[in-house]
């Protein structure tokens, strides 16, 4: 791939709006201002400059004659049609990336115009030793996550040439298109017949020692991320994710407990071009914290790193994979594990009675206290409290029932506005068989169900 400001000749429309070089994108489109978006990589601003508005027909010339500048250049490895399907095209020309839309796909005729604005070594992001040793082991499964623009892309591009550079690595990508500004040693590859997986077949062929994987964005993204890693090949990810436990997260359901933290070791999450955290997993069977010592199950370990303090544990929790902070003090509901168990608590109550628990709280390990609306406690507790043991003996705990108007203020309102976004699961446990809950609560329902119960 080019390098920063290597590109052929191009019209002088868009040459003379890329002479500034804090510019990174263009955005052209038909009735519309010209748009740029420039500055440093942690201070991104949108300009809307004073050219009078692009039309039509200009768009449509200027993408022919863009596609002819490829022509002219196919001699240059780093000028192609990446992508062209019906309304759409995409196009590599030199360290450009510029994609053109037209109807039915877009609204209107477009072309954005995507250069790249920084090309930083690895040495530019003073990393610790630990963190560079890591980095060079070719048996890493690594994620580089940050949202669109944060610098995750050039950090990714800076390890590549680390690898192939400074360790003396294989290096190959995998990219869909393909845009990292790599060393010219390190072949990028595309999907092939337009499937990646069809493209790590052919890695595994190749035989590198480490692959960067641009845009693990579906779930068959991460499938195949999970199959590279697998096979024994060094991998590095970049996907799009708010922080670097968001990223852990989209790997549940996709990859099976026991095998996440073979297959993802470590998580660097970038903001404004720099590290803002680095995690990192490990599997260890154990008790989750807060739990008894019988309890042992397999748990992932998720890491600061290089201090290696415990923030989250991952887990099978019933049928569901639970990913419990750890380092919260125990207050409003005790260690996470029983936090967890409170959730499942309220919702199996719910589930036997018809009626919403807005909190719940174990005391111990067989007593919790429920906290209901007021004007349902009756119904929970029965007549002469038939209802309420016979809950306590199908759930194996002392119950204790309150109002929601005994629990401090700051919790009662973030359960308010909690319950006002599950109104409508509110009304799927009232039509639900069992214990039914009446919109009258000074009645009993008829029916089947225990005599004396009321829902």
């Amino acid at each position: 791939m080019a390098e920063f400001g290597d590109h052929p000749s191009i019209p002088d429309s868009i040459e003379n709006l890329l002479i500034d070089d804090t510019v990174s994108t263009i955005f052209l489109k038909a009735e519309c201002p010209t748009r740029v978006k420039s500055g440093h990589i942690s201070s991104l601003s949108l300009k809307q400059l004073e050219d009078p508005p692009w039309d039509k027909p200009t768009l449509q010339l200027l993408c022919d004659d863009l596609s002819l500048v490829i022509e002219q250049n196919d001699a240059r490895s780093d000028c192609f049609v990446e992508i062209e399907r019906t309304g759409c095209k995409i196009m590599q020309i030199g360290d450009l990336r510029i994609a053109c839309a037209w109807p039915p796909f877009s609204d209107a005729w477009e072309i954005t115009i995507v250069r790249p604005v920084a090309y930083l070594q690895i040495s530019d992001y003073d990393l610790n030793p630990e963190l560079m040793g890591r980095l060079k082991d070719h048996h890493r499964g690594v994620f580089v996550v940050g949202r669109p623009g944060s610098g995750k892309t050039t950090f990714a591009q800076a390890i590549a040439a680390y690898l192939d550079s400074e360790v003396g690595a294989m290096v190959k990508t995998m990219e869909a298109p393909r845009d990292l500004q790599v060393p010219q040693r390190v072949t990028q590859y595309a999907p092939l017949e337009g499937d990646l997986e069809k493209t790590a077949e052919v890695i595994f062929l190749v035989r590198p020692d480490f692959v960067i994987f641009d845009e693990v964005r579906r779930s068959r993204d991460f499938e195949i991320f999970s199959d590279v890693r697998l096979a024994g090949v060094g991998l590095l990810g970049v996907t799009h994710a708010n922080s670097a436990l968001e990223a852990i997260q989209r790997m549940v359901g996709k990859v099976e407990l026991g095998l996440i933290a073979q297959v993802l070791d470590t998580v660097i999450h970038i903001e404004k071009g720099k590290i803002a955290q680095v995690l990192e997993l490990k599997m260890v069977v154990r008790a989750p914290t807060g739990m008894e010592s019988d309890l042992s199950r397999p748990v992932i370990e998720i890491k600061e790193f290089p201090s290696g303090k415990i923030t989250h544990e991952m887990f099978a929790f019933g049928s569901e994979i639970a990913v419990v902070p750890v380092n919260m003090e125990d207050g409003e509901g005790g260690s996470p594990a029983m936090r967890m168990a409170a959730e499942q608590l309220k919702k199996e109550i719910s589930k036997l009675t018809g009626i919403p628990v807005s909190h719940a709280k174990f005391l111990t390990d067989a007593s919790a206290e429920i906290y209901i609306n007021e004007s349902s406690i009756g119904a929970m507790v029965g007549t002469r409290g038939e209802s309420i043991r016979q809950l306590e003996q199908d759930l194996n705990v002392k119950l204790n029932v309150n109002s929601v108007k005994d629990l401090p203020r700051a919790l009662r309102k973030r359960i308010e506005n909690s319950s006002n976004n599950s109104q409508e699961d509110t009304d799927q446990w009232r039509s639900r068989s069992g214990r039914q809950w009446d919109n009258n609560p000074g009645k009993t329902k008829k029916g089947k169900g225990r005599k004396g119960r009321r829902n």
